[in-house]
């Protein structure tokens, strides 16, 4: 039994807790105390924008949340071993990945099962969205997955073409470029909408 769940059982038990001996003492404490705070201030701040991206990838709430959770339970496993400086962009970039494995597994197994009824959707569900807004979306989904990427990146989350190449591990020049070259698509696509 770890040194920590005695320390817990102590406390309930109305004990003392003491600290424990060698490598795992107060230094060790202040340190997990420490990436719990960050962490957790990451999470509260960064939580909602990162869910978001997700969301933009895989096109579904609860897959985005179940993406975001397992990559902040990765962060904190790997926190030690981290530039903390560099987390938040290593948030971003592991949920992109997390959502680009989230979208091959639906690939693959949409191929072992049969198509499924097309739903034609309520008239509440098209009350709430818009026309024009359903359009966008449906557009920008039909964009190649690298296109998706910088283009969320750079007009949902605001970030430079710097921080883009940065997450995504492609030049600054590359980023530019796949930017430009999807907004040029989308408005060809979407020049009904104008």
């Amino acid at each position: 039994m770890s040194s920590h769940m005695v320390s817990l059982r102590r406390q309930r038990a109305g004990s003392p807790a003491r600290a424990p001996a060698g490598p795992e003492g107060p230094a060790a404490a202040g340190a997990e105390a420490g990436r719990d705070a960050a962490i957790g201030e990451l999470h509260r701040q960064h939580w909602t924008g990162l869910v978001r991206l997700a969301v933009l990838m895989v096109d579904d709430l609860a897959s985005a949340e179940d993406v975001v959770q397992e990559v902040f339970a990765e962060l904190y496993r790997k926190w030690e071993r981290l530039d903390n400086a560099k987390a938040l962009a290593y948030l971003r970039s592991a949920v992109l990945n997390r959502s680009r494995s989230v979208l091959r597994r639906r690939r693959i197994a949409r191929l072992h099962s049969p198509a499924p009824i097309p739903y034609a959707g309520s008239p509440e569900a098209a009350a709430v969205l818009d026309e024009d807004r359903q359009e966008v979306h449906r557009a920008v989904q039909r964009l190649p997955a690298r296109t998706r990427e910088v283009l969320v990146l750079r007009f949902y989350l605001d970030l430079s073409h710097a921080e883009i190449a940065q997450t995504l591990g492609i030049s600054e020049s590359n980023a530019r470029a796949t930017a430009s070259r999807g907004i040029a698509v989308l408005g060809r696509e979407l020049k009904d909408l104008r």
